[in-house]
């Protein structure tokens, strides 16, 4: 089956449990695609968005949730086929329009991205999300502007350090290295328990070659979720860290981002 087909149907998602029977409704897949989101297992939180779509096909924030996963496993035509599909349902919901945005901007297609991050913002789109996105495409072209997109999204926030967490990831991905180390901290300074956020800074650190910090940053991570084979497999990583790395990430904190 492909990728849509299980967006579509909902896939493998339900498991046998020994817990007391709780109504599976709209909210509590919404619950649940939240928490993986959060987590950041997006193949979760794909199944739980379409989940939510079973019950209720008009919850628009289902329809964006996925396309968000999408994104962020990096399966940007995917992503912008799914947002395709969704807007030809919600043509002027803003948070879809900024998600393909972000989708266009990530494939390459400037002009597309920037019209569709203008067209959410037209739509009376003042959400966390949809700055996030347009920040995300103004980085897509090369645009300084984003700087002010970001701050806008961290004051829409209201002291969230899922938003913050999100414009950190952002960051990364454009290899801005010092910049999102900066959220990923305030992210931190939020919510301290959270492993995924300290998996996130201890990513940054090793980059910019800050390598016991990051080592220190990955501890804190496994000793919240001892089981996490991605924090394993980092802390494993970075006993091999080379000389050159380490100097690689020097250049990037005295000369990058």
């Amino acid at each position: 089956m492909s990728r849509f087909g299980k967006l579509e149907f909902g896939g493998d998602f339900e498991e046998q449990s020994a817990q007391p029977a709780v109504a599976k409704d709209e909210k509590f897949y919404l619950s649940q695609a939240r928490g993986a989101f959060e987590g950041a297992d997006f193949e979760q939180a794909l199944r739980a968005y379409s989940k939510v779509l079973e019950h209720n096909p008009h919850n628009t924030g289902a329809w964006t949730g996925q396309v968000r996963a999408l994104i962020e496993l990096e399966e940007f035509h995917e992503a912008k086929l799914w947002a395709d599909k969704a807007l030809e349902r919600f043509p002027n919901d803003p948070e879809l329009l900024a998600a393909k945005a972000v989708a266009l901007g990530r494939c390459g297609d400037l002009d597309g991205a920037i019209a569709f991050s203008d067209a959410s913002i037209e739509e009376r789109g003042d959400t966390p999300y949809v700055w996030l996105a347009r920040g995300d495409v103004l980085l897509a072209r090369g645009e300084k502007r984003a700087d002010y997109c970001f701050d806008k999204a961290l004051v829409l926030a209201a002291a969230d350090w899922f938003v913050a967490w999100l414009a950190a990831r952002i960051r990364v991905f454009y290899r801005q290295f010092t910049l999102a180390l900066k959220l990923a901290q305030q992210a931190l300074e939020l919510n301290p328990d959270h492993a995924v956020l300290w998996l996130c800074a201890g990513g940054c650190q090793k980059e910019l070659g800050l390598i016991g910090p990051a080592r220190r940053s990955f501890q804190q991570a496994l000793e919240l979720q001892p089981h996490s084979h991605e924090t394993q497999a980092a802390l494993a990583a970075l006993s091999e860290t080379s000389v050159g790395e380490r100097l690689g990430g020097w250049w990037k904190r005295r000369f990058g981002s």
